[in-house]
């Protein structure tokens, strides 16, 4: 069963594309929710028909019954830019409904091959390129319409973007510790089942990763200026 980008009825998936702001030497991501809309465990698995330009993570997991996940795609960074911003990308989630209580590591290694009989749905995701110059013209275009409705230009102006700029910092941050603690209280949940020693190691790696994080969010909450 193959099904239009952003809804299925095993999944949702918010956006409905990839969007990516481009520029040269520079890596670019895009975050995609995915939202388990059954009472079943469903299995997904991201796909790519350029998997060398892309970093997927996590590229395949389980989703328990309506809860959700977030898979951020990273673009690398790239040397040139593609004729005309036009990308021919694309990318293919694919989802399936799982035994209760299906750990990734449990998946069987066909559980998203078509001729294993099993079920899939499949959601289509197409990739687009946008330029830093194409959003500093739409940025101009509101300060000129501003500026041509009040001549008198704030003495604020420039804290306020400043300020902004650190909310765009907190609230990256923010989303990076969302997602360590998810890939956390993922570890945490193999490590209790299977009761596995050799889980240990990263477990530790991660809850200093998510207290740096919580470190660093803390210094910009405390750093960030009241407007």
């Amino acid at each position: 069963m193959t099904a239009s980008a952003g809804f299925n009825q095993l999944i949702s998936v918010d956006p409905d594309e990839l969007k990516f702001q481009f520029e040269v030497d520079k890596q670019s991501y895009c975050d995609l929710k995915v939202v388990n809309n059954t009472e079943h465990y469903v299995a997904f698995k991201v796909k790519t028909t350029s998997p060398k330009k892309y970093f997927v993570r996590p590229n395949t997991g389980v989703i328990q019954p309506w809860d959700s996940c977030v898979i951020r795609v990273t673009l690398q960074a790239q040397r040139e830019y593609p004729p005309d911003m036009q990308c021919k990308d694309k990318f293919l989630l694919q989802s399936t409904i799982v035994s209760p209580n299906t750990d990734v590591d449990d998946l069987p290694q066909d559980t998203f091959n078509k001729e294993s009989g099993r079920a899939l749905e499949e959601c289509k995701l197409r990739v687009v390129y946008t330029s830093p110059t194409s959003a500093q013209g739409n940025l101009d275009d509101e300060s000129l319409k501003s500026s041509t409705r009040s001549p008198t230009r704030s003495p604020d102006d420039n804290s306020n973007q400043a300020v902004q700029r650190l909310k765009d910092e907190r609230d990256l941050a923010v989303r990076q510790t969302q997602q360590l603690q998810q890939e956390l209280d993922m570890l945490r949940r193999r490590r209790y089942r299977k009761g596995d020693p050799g889980f240990s190691f990263a477990f530790a790696v991660l809850v200093g990763l998510i207290g740096l994080m919580v470190g660093f969010l803390m210094n910009l909450l405390s750093s960030s200026p009241t407007t």
